[in-house]
């Protein structure tokens, strides 16, 4: 198993657009773990940061605002100790990683799907919050969540 930054594990959060759940997961990551956790985040297409994406994780006191959508072709040279799918289409067609990268799923909901019924921009805003959260409590969990025991696995 690769090491980064003194001893840290490097994760890379990947969606299908780096817009906005990967985003969040990697400032929570940043935000939460920096100590133990190099983090970072990709697409396998890239749809620009999403606006409320940024503003939800403002509201927590997380600045987000200079991340930039990044396809993963931008990381093929990191050697990453673990690569975790945010949604459904980046784990179907997530890309083969060199080193041991142990990857593994752990979905949630797309936030501007979910948007875009909404009657309201706090109604909209909502389940961003909601996805946000979630987010946060899956980053919480680590490094511990990703049971780093099977590499490549």
């Amino acid at each position: 198993m690769s090491q980064g930054i003194q001893g840290k594990l490097k994760v890379l959060f990947l969606c299908t657009g780096n817009s906005c759940r990967s985003q969040m997961a990697e400032g929570w990551a940043r935000h939460l773990k920096g100590d133990l956790l190099e983090a970072y985040s990709a697409g396998i297409e890239t749809h620009g940061l999403n606006p409320n994406a940024v503003k939800v994780m403002s509201e927590s006191g997380i600045d987000i605002s200079s991340h930039y959508s990044k396809h993963v072709d931008e990381l093929q040279d990191t050697v990453f100790d673990c690569v975790v799918t945010v949604c459904g289409h980046a784990n179907e067609n997530c890309p083969i990683f060199r080193g041991d990268a142990k990857v593994m799923h752990v979905g949630f909901d797309d936030p501007p799907a979910l948007a875009s019924d909404a009657g309201s921009e706090e109604e909209a805003l909502s389940h961003y919050r909601r996805v946000r959260d979630e987010i946060r409590d899956f980053v919480n969990s680590l490094p511990e969540a990703l049971d780093m025991k099977n590499p490549g696995q």
